[in-house]
């Protein structure tokens, strides 16, 4: 048990520090900038010489720009509390990536550190670990629609159906990149 923190108040730590990789999956894969920015402290540390949330949204936006569409499953989630408001955390991703005309699957542990700030926990720092990353066999990109549910193969309307893609990409994008 950590000490001074109660079973109870381990169990919801828990439960809203899943929640924070959740949202960090889907607003990466939507990309919601603002939303993936909200999840980190407001002073977190983006380069040796950058801070803030001006600075990570940047970053996010630079790295986001040289991949296509992005597909992030989160599962295996090790979280260890610190105290009541710190925490640190090892989350196991499985990961498709469009690279230009490929299309890859990747394996990756995210090291993280929680803190809780206004009781709300954010991530104060996340270093993206990877274990492989592999072209599949059979890309979907360029596979005609798939009309679902008519069809159980073929491209679908996301990611370009969510607005914050849309927004991130630009009006002539179809998500095929």
């Amino acid at each position: 048990m950590t000490a001074g923190v109660s079973p109870l108040d381990r169990l919801v730590a828990e439960a809203e520090i899943r929640q924070l990789v959740a949202r960090y999956a889907v607003a990466t894969d939507r990309r919601d900038l603002d939303a993936l920015v909200a999840l980190f402290v407001p002073d977190v540390r983006v380069r040796r010489d950058a801070n803030g949330h001006d600075a990570l949204r940047e970053s996010f936006a630079e790295q986001l720009r040289s991949v296509g569409v992005t597909i992030l499953n989160v599962g295996t989630h090790q979280i260890d509390l610190q105290g009541p408001d710190d925490a640190t955390g090892h989350v196991y991703c499985k990961a498709e990536v469009q690279d230009g005309d490929r299309w890859i699957h990747q394996a990756i542990r995210y090291d993280d550190t929680y803190r809780r700030v206004d009781g709300v926990w954010l991530f104060v720092r996340r270093i993206h670990q990877l274990f492989y990353g592999a072209e599949v066999g059979a890309s979907p990109l360029g596979l005609p629609p798939a009309n679902w549910p008519r069809n159980h193969d073929g491209w679908g309307t996301l990611p370009a159906a969510d607005p914050t893609w849309q927004e991130f990409t630009g009006p002539e994008a179809t998500g095929l990149g």
